[in-house]
């Protein structure tokens, strides 16, 4: 695997689930960054940054070693034993946190840069797990919301039944600029077995 998150639109999303999944290999994902968040988070000064569904932590440590501090929550304990014993270096940087982003809205207004990449958040009427995620933005930081190109998705797993970055984007009011919303192909080689060649990345800085 060559993304850390690269396979969380597919089934199984229990905290069981993933302890398993993470069990059944040493290593589940490569362990380096994301090749979107380094490329847009190299403009940004360091500050305070929340990591959506952290799993093995290549995001958090490369966030921390850059200067962040870092609070990276995943549903998986395996994961974030594995996270934890990677970022050794980074430790005082890190803040590992086991729970489920979806049931444990975040604080409001607290984090310079929410990272969201390939997390299965699901479409709610309400929107609240989503707003809860946008709330947590401060003012003058960055969300960052990356997923697959819905096209190159297995039409086994409908990928509209998550949220797209496109969608995400309707959803920011007058507060919040938006600074990127499109597709672009990947700087890294698809995992294996799948057919992921470009990502969809929306970048929006709230205002106030």
């Amino acid at each position: 695997m060559t993304q850390q998150h690269d396979e969380r639109e597919h089934g199984g999303h229990t905290a069981e689930a993933w302890d398993e999944r993470y069990r059944s290999q040493d290593q589940l994902f490569s362990g380096n960054p994301n090749g979107v968040l380094v490329t847009e988070a190299a403009d940004l000064p360091p500050g305070q940054a929340l990591d959506i569904g952290c799993g093995e932590g290549g995001d958090a440590i490369w966030l921390a070693r850059h200067g962040w501090r870092v609070t990276a929550i995943d549903i998986s304990r395996v994961a974030l034993e594995r996270a934890a014993a990677a970022g050794r270096d980074v430790a005082d940087r890190v803040s590992w946190v086991h729970g489920d982003p979806v049931t444990m809205p975040p604080p409001a207004r607290a984090f310079d840069l929410v990272s969201v990449h390939y997390f299965p958040l699901r479409v709610e009427p309400d929107h609240a797990a989503l707003r809860g995620l946008l709330s947590a933005v401060a003012p003058g930081g960055t969300l960052l919301y990356v997923s697959h190109d819905p096209t190159e998705v297995d039409p086994e797993h409908d990928p509209y039944a998550y949220y797209q970055p496109g969608q995400v984007a309707q959803m920011l009011g007058e507060d919040w600029h938006v600074e990127r919303d499109e597709k672009r192909g990947r700087t890294t080689p698809p995992p294996e077995g799948t057919h992921h060649h470009q990502d969809v990345v929306l970048r929006a800085r709230r205002l106030t």
